[in-house]
């Protein structure tokens, strides 16, 4: 049987897009650490990443995205 081959993500470099860490994401919420995991958890928050490592980051675009995602509308 031939190998599985997984769809390919082509990978943003971080010059292009900056990977931000928990503290500067969180800083820039004005939100505590524990509400950033609870969004997380619920799938509110920012879409993250776990790198090899462990650790979490949030690509700039995707806090941007989900900043632009909670403007209300202007009437």
């Amino acid at each position: 049987m031939p190998p599985r081959h997984l769809p390919v993500r082509r990978i943003r470099s971080s010059a292009e897009d900056p990977l931000l860490s928990i503290p500067q994401v969180i800083a820039e919420l004005g939100i505590s650490r524990a509400t950033f995991y609870r969004w997380r958890s619920l799938r509110k928050g920012p879409a993250s990443l776990r790198l090899p490592n462990g650790s979490i980051r949030v690509r700039r675009s995707d806090l941007d995205a989900f900043l632009a995602a909670c403007e209300e509308p202007n009437h």
